[in-house]
């Protein structure tokens, strides 16, 4: 397919009446950032990119050297579904860039690019990704109240949201993004909407858009979607299991005919990389405080370092092969939230999965058995380690962790980490309510 130029936008927002077109980018943690710009404005933006003030943008630059560029990709044009047709709204998705136009080394985008460049080196032109994003709606953003009493792919009155997943897969695909599966989970008041795997840049992409139309469908109806991964204890949190594979061309390179359950080398290899370097890249895939809330074993987190076919109490799991289907051949990395930087996720899985490829790392044996049903000594026998199980302790190893400095790079590293250290601090000072009811009587 052609990629789109400069005047096939240009005939876009003519033939559509837009007016308005917000330019977006994300910050270090994710959140994305936007300004609007003029129809009249677009030729220069496309040609030039658009100048703004980056040290306010979290993990940007300093005071001194703040102009940074938002340049638009044009293949991320589209129009909002949820605006008016009158005088539309659009968007494109900006690469940010340095005054000189080089790019610009705190860009979680680039970032990415960085990864996938690396992965080229190597001989692969696709790295697939598969995220199914989970969420919950409630009444509002106060409170985590309940929409439903639902359960895992209700089809009954309790599920009372079908009419706000059916207007956000509708918005998505206005938006060009093919979607799956939509679903009720396993919680009360919680959603699933699966889109189909895309190349990493575009899912990537897809992510970020993916989150805002959800918030925004949920808006139009009154309510509120939060992506915090754990908002109800005592109920099952929320992942962004991620499915992924490498492919040179149309060839998936995770598949092997003549192996016994038709992994290849390459694959066993990727998900090594995956296993050794999960626990330093946690506090990536799994960012805030309240991602260790939902990262214990019992509610379908998996926290233990291990592999299976089919056991979903596993970090990673590799779906059973169909016969005809040597092209779905993936691993699932189950432990992501939703709350993450996807640009960073996939850069970090990514680098991760090539580190094993590259220097051959052997993948234990997969694990069958329910791992949350074993002892802490049966685990520890199998050499079964366990994520870190708080955002202190894995923005600990993050520090230390060679792999993580050559996935962010040298400006984003230390920010990163800087941000999360002082996100823990911030939280292990409160005194939370459990702990006044628990003991303030008492002691």
């Amino acid at each position: 397919m052609a990629k789109k130029t400069k005047q096939d936008i240009i005939k876009l927002v003519k033939d559509n009446d837009v007016k308005f077109i917000r330019l977006w980018f994300t910050d270090v943690l994710g959140q994305v950032k936007s300004f609007a710009i003029t129809d009249k404005e677009l030729e220069g933006a496309l040609d030039n990119g658009m100048g703004f003030d980056g040290s306010s943008i979290t993990g940007y630059q300093d005071i001194e050297e703040s102009d940074m560029i938002a340049m638009p990709d044009p293949e991320t044009f589209a129009i909002l579904p949820w605006r008016p047709s009158e005088k539309a709204v659009a968007r494109m998705i900006c690469d940010v860039l340095n005054p000189d136009k080089t790019p610009y080394e705190g860009d979680p985008r680039y970032i990415l690019k960085k990864a996938l460049g690396r992965a080229s080196k190597m001989g692969f032109d696709h790295f697939y990704l598969g995220p199914e994003l989970e969420f919950f709606y409630f009444k509002t953003d106060t409170l985590p109240e309940t929409l439903d009493k639902g359960g895992y792919f209700d089809l009954t009155t309790l599920d009372v949201a079908s009419d706000l997943r059916r207007e956000t897969v509708l918005a998505l695909e206005k938006m060009g993004i093919d979607v799956e599966y939509s679903h009720h989970e396993v919680a009360p008041s919680q959603h699933e909407v699966d889109m189909r795997y895309k190349d990493a840049l575009e899912m990537a992409d897809n992510v970020i858009t993916y989150k805002v139309v959800v918030k925004e469908i949920a808006s139009k109806f009154g309510v509120y979607a939060t992506f915090m991964p754990k908002p109800i204890f005592g109920q099952n949190g929320s992942g962004m299991h991620t499915h992924q594979s490498l492919f040179k061309g149309s060839k998936n390179m995770f598949y092997d005919a003549k192996s016994e359950d038709y992994l290849s080398d390459t694959a066993r290899n990727y998900i090594a990389g995956l296993l050794k370097h999960a626990k330093e890249i946690c506090s990536i895939f799994a960012q805030t405080t309240n991602s260790y809330k939902r990262l214990v074993p019992g509610y379908e987190a998996p926290v233990y370092v291990a592999w299976s076919r089919r056991n979903r109490s596993a970090l990673v799991r590799v779906p059973l092969y169909y016969p005809g289907k040597e092209k779905a051949t993936r691993c699932e990395f189950r432990a992501c939230d939703p709350a993450c930087n996807p640009y960073l996720t996939f850069a970090a899985m990514l680098h991760a999965g090539l580190e094993g490829i590259e220097k051959g790392y052997k993948v234990p044996k997969p694990m069958d058995t329910n791992l949350y049903h074993l002892t802490d000594a049966e685990r520890k026998s199998k050499g079964i380690e366990t994520l870190p199980d708080s955002l202190g302790h894995a923005i600990s190893l993050t520090e230390n962790s060679a792999l993580v400095k050559k996935v962010l790079g040298e400006h984003i590293f230390p920010r990163f980490v800087e941000l999360k250290k002082k996100e823990w601090d911030e939280y292990r000072i409160r005194v939370p309510q459990y702990e006044l009811d628990k003991y303030l009587s008492i002691l």
